[in-house]
């Protein structure tokens, strides 16, 4: 089986080939580099570059893999959520593929296609397992069912983990994107040298707040600069560090606990983090949970990931025609396509 991915959803305009629901043919990735200079993706441009970049990408991924569309078993590609107009581009130009090409359209959720990363890194893992899925759009952790099945466990109530990185950083005044110049910083600091605030969601568990520890760090930040007051950045980045990998840890691995998994993962760009990893690492080894993490080059947005949901999707029987459109808020829970065995199995009731 070949399947095409698109993804779009976002800056980033990724196209793959995966063969046999896990095996790379190819990975082409298109980066925007204009957004650096706003300090922040701007929509407008990132849809119009989109425009510009999505056919070169896809025929450098079909030239990587060696085959041409009418090779491919199905055109998948990354239909919410994200921002409208980028997802628009990858939506459209998936769906004139199909109707030209007559191939199959595989409609795949993005946080879904994250998951599926893991697949990819790790080729004998198998649902079901505990997810946790952040990045600069979403903190979410996800009971990974099976291929198709997914429950929602927790989610952010405000701000993702990845843009508590970015707007902390961008107050530091570190370049767009702010998360790896944070990481990169915070190697040569003091993770215990500032106290930082954990907020909490009353009445849920599992669902995450990073806007009070932003605002923190921003008032914090201020306040020395109105006093005239250094602050050693380093520092500050390995304690924002450690806070936002420490509420990512413990509320994964109790959701893990709490539903009577052993096996954890953690995928999205900010599993890219190493203070993440490494606090991941330990608390699983401490605990006895079994970690998976996907390889650093699946951890952003990428086509690969895609077309490996897009597989198992297409096995399920989820496909689209050409009324399929992009969709900006969606939640998991809304495309899971869950059998009656799942639901017996897990005793989910919805």
């Amino acid at each position: 089986m070949l399947i095409l991915g698109i993804e779009s959803s976002c800056d980033d305009t990724a196209v793959s080939v995966v063969e046999d629901y896990r095996n790379i043919k190819s990975s082409v990735v298109s980066t925007q580099t204009e957004h650096e200079k706003y300090g922040g993706v701007v929509p407008e441009i990132a849809s119009r570059q989109h425009c510009e970049n999505i056919l070169s990408v896809t025929q450098k991924a079909l030239a990587q893999a060696g085959v041409t569309l009418n090779d491919l078993d199905g055109i998948a590609v990354t239909f919410a959520p994200g921002l409208i107009g980028s997802l628009l581009v990858g939506v459209s130009f998936a769906k004139g593929l199909s109707l030209v090409t007559g191939k199959p359209l595989i409609p795949v959720h993005h946080i879904a296609g994250h998951i599926s990363s893991l697949y990819l890194s790790h080729p004998d893992l198998e649902p079901p397992f505990m997810c946790l899925v952040a990045s600069g759009g979403h903190s979410t952790i996800v009971e990974v069912i099976s291929h198709t099945a997914f429950r929602v466990v927790g989610r952010t109530r405000d701000d993702s983990a990845g843009e508590c990185f970015d707007k902390c950083a961008r107050a530091m005044g570190f370049p767009y994107p702010g998360g790896a110049y944070i990481d990169k910083a915070a190697k040569d600091g003091d993770p215990s040298a500032f106290t930082l605030p954990k907020p909490k969601v009353a009445g849920s568990d599992f669902d995450f707040s990073f806007s009070g520890l932003k605002t923190s760090v921003i008032n914090l930040i201020h306040n020395a600069q109105q006093k005239n007051q250094e602050i050693n950045f380093n520092d500050l980045s390995a304690s924002v560090q450690k806070n936002i990998a420490e509420i990512l840890a413990e509320k994964t691995i109790r959701s893990a606990g709490y539903s009577a998994y052993t096996r954890v993962a953690i995928a999205g760009g900010v599993s890219a983090n190493t203070g993440v990893r490494e606090i991941f690492e330990r608390e699983c080894f401490h605990r006895g949970f079994e970690l998976f993490m996907p390889e650093k080059n699946l951890c952003g947005d990428n086509g690969a990931m895609i077309a490996c949901q897009g597989s198992y999707n297409l096995t399920a029987g989820i496909t689209a025609d050409e009324s399929l459109n992009a969709v900006a808020t969606l939640s998991l829970n809304e495309v899971s396509k869950r059998t009656d065995n799942d639901i017996k199995k897990k005793n989910i009731f919805f």
